[in-house]
């Protein structure tokens, strides 16, 4: 990954166009990723790591638009902590203490995936990325979107969850290391499921994901940095470069900044029902283009 060779700025600009529409949208942005390689130079997935990189820029995001919900949830959960030996805790706010709550809940939340990341990584990132099981899995979890939301209980909203029910979501979000599950698609499904909102489920799922991929990507970025100093190289087979990587990040950054104000406004009076049908669509072409040998898995 030579730092002068930048031959591929527009695939890389593209892909991260395709992560900043798809991570927030519950349609799996690891899994346009992935068909989009098909059409790029090479024919060539894009990769585990390229993918987490570039969703750091995504998240920061999430950390600008949902700034105010954070500082005030990390307010509350030190208050409640640090606090609590000298009885402080005691004199929070009904508001801050169902911030300080919702803490303890995107740390229970985050600990299912951490473990299973860390457990299944090369899994993930070989087996995984297979567009058959891309394929079905849209499929599959499209039907399980429009079932949460069409036939659950809708009226909960935050300051209602438990933790059992935080914990609940947290494990759902750690079906999304498999492509084409997606991480908001799995945890708004298990947040509908268990009763919530539109706009509390999508809330909570996008807090939820801040620490689970800000580690990933962070890590994957620590792990190319080696790899180029040592002369490991384990990247993706398009090889981009320094500028490459970040410029798509940029991209994904400004692009998921727009996708998330009109997702939380959209799901104030629309369902699931596009995405449910774009998903169906879109994994029933893959299979079938498989099927018939127009592309490889």
């Amino acid at each position: 990954m030579s730092p002068l060779d930048y031959a591929n700025i527009v695939p890389a600009l593209v892909l991260g166009l395709i992560q900043g529409l798809t991570e927030f949208l519950p349609i799996s942005s690891s899994a346009h990723l992935r068909i989009t390689g098909l059409f790029l130079p090479g024919a060539a997935d894009p990769g585990a790591t390229f993918t987490a990189i570039t969703q750091i820029g995504t998240e920061l995001a999430v950390l600008l638009y949902f700034r105010k919900d954070i500082a005030d949830i990390l307010r509350a959960w030190f208050l409640s902590v640090f606090s609590h030996r000298r009885g402080a805790g005691k004199y929070l706010t009904p508001e801050q203490r169902v911030q300080a709550r919702m803490g303890w809940f995107i740390i229970g939340g985050t600990i299912p995936i951490a473990v299973l990341g860390i457990l299944f990584q090369d899994t993930i990132r070989e087996t995984f990325r297979s567009l058959w099981l891309i394929g079905a899995v849209l499929v599959i979890f499209g039907v399980i979107l429009w079932l949460a939301d069409t036939l659950a209980r809708k009226d909960r909203i935050l300051a209602d969850m438990k933790l059992s029910q935080g914990v609940a979501i947290g494990i759902a979000q750690s079906l999304a290391l498999i492509p084409g599950v997606s991480r908001s698609g799995a945890t708004i499904s298990m947040a509908r499921a268990l009763g919530f909102n539109r706009a509390a489920a999508a809330r909570f799922a996008f807090l939820l994901a801040i620490p689970a991929v800000l580690a990933s990507g962070l890590y994957e970025l620590y792990g190319a940095i080696k790899d180029q100093v040592t002369g490991e190289m384990t990247m993706p087979a398009i090889a981009f470069s320094w500028l490459e990587i970040g410029a798509a990040t940029v991209v994904a950054f400004a692009v998921g900044l727009a996708v998330i104000a009109f997702l939380m406004n959209y799901l104030k009076r629309h369902s699931f029902l596009p995405f449910v049908i774009y998903r169906i669509l879109l994994g029933a072409t893959i299979l079938v283009l498989l099927s018939i040998g127009v592309i490889q898995p």
